[in-house]
């Protein structure tokens, strides 16, 4: 099927309607007209319902939203592997949740960079949700997360068993400074510790980490974050309280797989094995 006709489809979608469309693809709306007569003839269903206020997906339509973005992203994707620069074999993709971009996304570019010389790399820090999403859509290759998806289609290994400590500010213990780790560690927070989590609530732990350096008070973080901090007896942990767990999983679709992935998968395994400086 020509890839137009879906990128076309998916155009429509996004716009809301064909003359919007047309207008983003810089061409007539007859021409966006007629690229989807032809692509409902094809699938010998309607994709669309239009009316004054534009254009809307019927029940088919919302089906082939999935396939039509999957189409998109391959070619793209496969188009990307043909205009490779001179020297390079292959292209890896590559994606680590937003708290992980240091120290293992790092470490892992720069493995890949040592011995893979001949591979092109792309990679991409993002939530979860949304990298388990282009992974299913093979927009990736291999995803580093916290809170993995355990589709049939994906092989899910534990990296590291990474935990969640309590500590506080030797100098100034109070406030409490809650950093919000996710669904998971909130519904074990509350579990643990029914009592109000404070006036200070954080989406991002460096930011906690620093106010607490800087100006006291208490939360959860990573054991291998303040590790360094508690040695110099900046910190300290809070006497009792719970520890909760927060693995480090990687991602990557079953089946076949390329030797250039194959070795790089190795790699960060390797990797988590290793001690390093972990920022955030």
């Amino acid at each position: 099927m020509d890839v137009e006709l879906a990128r076309t489809f998916l155009e429509i979608m996004n716009a809301g309607s064909f003359l919007e469309a047309s207008e983003r693809m810089h061409v007539t709306q007859t021409t966006v007209t007629a690229r989807i007569s032809s692509l409902e003839s094809k699938l010998g269903v309607a994709l669309f319902v239009r009316n004054r206020s534009g254009a809307k997906l019927t029940p088919d339509g919302e089906r082939f939203v999935n396939y039509a973005t999957s189409l998109v992203q391959t070619w793209d994707r496969a188009r990307a592997e043909l205009k490779l620069p001179s020297g390079l074999e292959t292209r890896l993709c590559i994606g680590g949740e937003n708290s992980l971009w240091t120290p293992v996304m790092v470490n892992w570019v720069l493995w890949i960079q040592n011995h893979l010389p001949n591979v092109a790399l792309h990679t991409d820090v993002a939530d979860s949700e949304k990298l388990i999403d282009q992974l299913e859509k093979n927009a990736m290759d291999a995803i580093i997360v916290h809170r993995p998806n355990y589709y049939s289609g994906f092989v899910v290994e534990q990296l590291l068993e990474e935990k969640l400590i309590h500590v506080q500010s030797m100098d100034n213990p109070k406030p409490n400074l809650f950093v919000d780790w996710g669904a998971e560690f909130r519904s074990q927070y509350d579990a643990a510790l029914p009592e109000p989590k404070g006036a200070y609530s954080f989406g991002l732990g460096p930011l906690a980490l620093q106010v607490m350096l800087q100006q006291g008070g208490n939360g959860y973080f990573r054991t291998r974050v303040v590790k360094p901090y508690l040695e110099r007896g900046l910190l300290e942990r809070v006497p009792e309280a719970p520890e909760f767990s927060y693995p480090i999983y990687l991602v990557y679709r079953k089946g076949s797989m390329s030797s250039s992935l194959e070795q790089a998968l190795d790699g960060v395994r390797q990797l988590a094995g290793e001690d390093a400086g972990w920022l955030i």
